[in-house]
């Protein structure tokens, strides 16, 4: 990357559910995104955060992964850019702790819940066996997750994570921690609140196989064309996990760029749409953030 910038805080990544730094110190949650932004002269760090539990406890977890880089850089603030079940746990850093956080930028965000998650519980009464049993596969594969990237302690709760991402839980939680929602569903919100900047971007899915490329072949991203027909209120205008209006924080960049909900962050291994590249979207952030004196 070509562009050269230098911000005032550093940038902390935040990953979604099911997400994690590093898998063995290897494989990056946030595939060559990191790598972009520190070539670009941003100084940048992942987030580890339980790869499932609710938005609360996640966003303590964030908490205090912030405090340990202002202590190691100095800085006063950092810049949160969160995927997924991420941007809640930044939004929730950002009301409680808005001292420490500079800007916020929800990237395929769960803002206003996810139609998929509404199914899943739906299918899930809360006390069944089903939810027992459900509850108890996702936990193992979290503790897995989070053991395979080197974090073996970090507490899971899957029905937790369910709950956080159902339209009902969002909308509790955005009663609660409401600074950078619009006002009317599909909006924008404020750009700055309570000194804190926020900004989203989002994508849909292009059916059309000729824009796609590589990711024709990314079982992630025909996964994500499956589950996109499930979705009713935003049939045809979703990710494959979030409808586009439910990404919307703060000022929105842009929410219908070629991007499946792992395509944002550039996986698998970089197997994206050919219309979009999600790596230079970060790039050009650091830009618009530097714009802003952050």
């Amino acid at each position: 990357m070509s562009t050269n910038t230098s911000l005032i805080y550093p940038v902390v990544l935040v990953h979604g559910l099911l997400g994690f730094d590093k898998i063995a110190g290897i494989y990056p949650y946030f595939f060559g995104i990191t790598q972009a932004l520190e070539n670009a002269g941003c100084k940048v760090f992942v987030a580890t955060l339980s790869a499932e539990n609710s938005n609360e406890v996640r966003g303590e977890q964030l908490l205090t992964f912030v405090k340990k880089v202002l202590a190691e850089t100095g800085a006063a603030k950092v810049n949160l850019i969160g995927h997924s079940q991420g941007p809640l746990a930044c939004r929730y850093a950002a009301a409680t702790h808005p001292e420490l956080i500079a800007s916020v930028t929800s990237v395929n965000g769960v803002n206003f819940g996810s139609e998929i998650a509404d199914l899943i519980r739906l299918a899930l009464k809360p006390g069944r066996l089903p939810e027992a049993v459900a509850n108890g596969v996702m936990n193992a594969f979290g503790n897995f997750l989070s053991a395979i990237a080197g974090h073996p302690c970090l507490p899971q709760d899957g029905i937790a994570a369910l709950d956080a991402l159902t339209s009902e839980g969002v909308a509790q939680f955005n009663a609660k921690y409401p600074q950078g929602l619009p006002a009317v569903w599909g909006g924008e919100g404020k750009e700055f609140e309570n000194g804190v900047y926020y900004y989203s971007w989002g994508g849909t899915i292009d059916y059309n196989p000729f824009n796609q490329g590589v990711n024709n072949l990314d079982p992630l991203h025909l996964a994500m064309v499956g589950l996109s027909f499930f979705f009713i209120k935003e049939r045809f205008q979703n990710d494959g996990l979030v409808g586009r209006y439910n990404m919307h924080l703060g000022k929105v960049i842009r929410s219908d760029y070629s991007l499946d909900h792992v395509d944002a962050i550039n996986q698998t291994g970089g197997m994206v749409s050919s219309k979009t590249d999600s790596v230079q979207l970060f790039v050009e952030h650091v830009t618009r953030l530097k714009s802003k004196g952050l």
